[in-house]
C-alpha cells in the first residue's frame, strides 16, 4: 500500500499549531495541541450584486484585489477613455487614459494598473499606460500591438501580455518589468479573448478563440504548458486568479452568452455558481479565494452593461482530529 508521501510527494508536517503554509487537503501535525489536522474548502463561492457602473461598456480593461476595490478602464460603445473606480459599494469617475481604445487589457490594482493593446482605430495598437491612483501616463509600447488578447500581474511593474489579434491571431507573450516589454514564450496555440490570471512567474490561460476553445496553459515563468480543459468551451470569457493554480474563469460566448463559471485548483477545472446574468466581452479582477470582481459586458441584446457582480471567494477551514 501506497505511504502518505508516495500519495502527495511530501511527509506528514510537524507544526506548533495551525500550519499557514498548508495547501487544500494536506494533513499536519500540530505538535502544541497534539492533534492531526488538515485544510479544505468548506464554502464554495457565490456572485451578488454590486453597484453599477456610470458608463457602461464590453470589452474594456479592469484591475484590482478583490471584490470590494477595483479598477475599470475604456471600452466601447463608443470607444472611451472614461476610467472608474470601485470601493466595495460604488463606483466612481476618476482621470481618463490618455488614448481612447477598446478590446483591450489591464492588470495590477486600483492604485497601482496597467493598461495595454487595443484598438482605437488603428487595429493593434501597442500603446501602454501605467496608473499610480490618481492619473494615467504612458510609457513604453508593447513589442507587438495587438487587440483582443488577455493581461495578468500583480502591479503596475510586474504584467505579462497573452494573445490576441496583431490583426492575425497571435500566441506571442510579453512580460512587463516597470519600463519595457521582453518578448519571451509563446502560447502553445495562438488566441485571443482567453480567460487569464496570475503572475508574471505563475499564470494561468483559458478557453478564447477564435472559434470556441476549452483548452488551458499555465505558464511557469518561462514557458506555457498545455493542462486540464475547461468544461465549457468559450471565448470572451473573463479570468482572474493569484496564481496557476489558483483561477476563475465566468461569462462569455459558447458562441451564445453564458453565465457559467469555473474554477480551477491546479488539478482541473470544477463548474462552481453561475454569474446572475449570462454575458461575455468584460473582463474580471481579484482572485478564486479572496474575492473577484466581474464590471460591464454585453449580452445578446445589450453591448453596454453597467451591472458589476462580486464574487464572495471561498473559505479555507482546519478539521481537527484529536489525538487524546
Amino acid at each position: 500500500m501506497a505511504t502518505y508521501k508516495q500519495n502527495v510527494g511530501t511527509t506528514v508536517v510537524n507544526y506548533a499549531g495551525d500550519y499557514p503554509g498548508s495547501v487544500e487537503g494536506e494533513l499536519w501535525y500540530d505538535s502544541t495541541n497534539k492533534d492531526f489536522k488538515y485544510q479544505y474548502t468548506s464554502a464554495v463561492g457565490s456572485w451578488s450584486t454590486g453597484g453599477n457602473l456610470n458608463t457602461g461598456r464590453s470589452t474594456s480593461g479592469t484591475a484590482g484585489t478583490g471584490n470590494s476595490t477595483g479598477l475599470i478602464f475604456g471600452g466601447l460603445p463608443p470607444t472611451t477613455a472614461k476610467t472608474e473606480s470601485y470601493n466595495g459599494t460604488n463606483w466612481t469617475e476618476v482621470n481618463d487614459l490618455n488614448t481612447a481604445r477598446n478590446a483591450f487589457t489591464g492588470a495590477g490594482t486600483y492604485t497601482s494598473a496597467l493598461a495595454f493593446g487595443g484598438t482605437g482605430p488603428p487595429p493593434a495598437l501597442a500603446i501602454t499606460e501605467t496608473w499610480n491612483g490618481t492619473n494615467w501616463t504612458e510609457v513604453n509600447d508593447l513589442n507587438t500591438g495587438r487587440s483582443s488578447l488577455r493581461g495578468t500581474g500583480a502591479d503596475n511593474t510586474a504584467c505579462l501580455a497573452i494573445g490576441g489579434y496583431a490583426p492575425s491571431v497571435t500566441g506571442a507573450t510579453e512580460s512587463w518589468n516597470g519600463t519595457n516589454w521582453t518578448e519571451v514564450n509563446d502560447l502553445n496555440t495562438a488566441k485571443g479573448y482567453v480567460g487569464a490570471g496570475g503572475t508574471t512567474t505563475s499564470a494561468i490561460a483559458a478557453g478564447g478563440g477564435p472559434g470556441t476553445k476549452n483548452d488551458t496553459e499555465i505558464w511557469n515563468g518561462t514557458n506555457w504548458t498545455e493542462t486540464h480543459n475547461l468544461n465549457t468551451g468559450r471565448y470572451q470569457l473573463a479570468g482572474t486568479g493569484a496564481s496557476n493554480t489558483d483561477a476563475i474563469v465566468f461569462g462569455g460566448l459558447t458562441p451564445s452568452v453564458t453565465a457559467v463559471t469555473e474554477q480551477f485548483n491546479g488539478s482541473g477545472w470544477t463548474e462552481v455558481a453561475d454569474l446572475s446574468s449570462a454575458k461575455g466581452a468584460m473582463q474580471g479582477s481579484g482572485n478564486a479565494t479572496t474575492g473577484a470582481l466581474s464590471a460591464g459586458g454585453e449580452t445578446a441584446t445589450t453591448a453596454d452593461l453597467t451591472a458589476t457582480e462580486e464574487w464572495s471567494g471561498t473559505t479555507p477551514t482546519t478539521v481537527t482530529f484529536t489525538d487524546s
